[in-house]
């Protein structure tokens, strides 16, 4: 279930991926790497500000060891 009202300029992890093209899951992985960081809701329903959503997708990920390369 989605947040009913978000304030404006803020996305749930879904809506963060879809504007990113991204899976919900790389934005909590990048959320659980501190690429990007959470701007309110709950542990299980956060939310984010645009602007860091959009800067974390072009931001340099570091590199985990045993990650293949691209």
């Amino acid at each position: 279930m989605e947040h009913l009202a978000l304030p404006p300029g803020y996305l749930t992890t879904t809506m963060a991926a879809m504007a990113v093209g991204r899976q919900p899951a790389t934005i909590r992985d990048w959320v659980r790497r501190g690429i990007l960081q959470r701007a309110g809701g709950t542990p299980k329903r956060p939310y984010f500000r645009v602007e860091a959503v959009q800067a974390a997708a072009v931001a340099a990920k570091p590199s985990r060891p045993g990650q293949r390369a691209a």
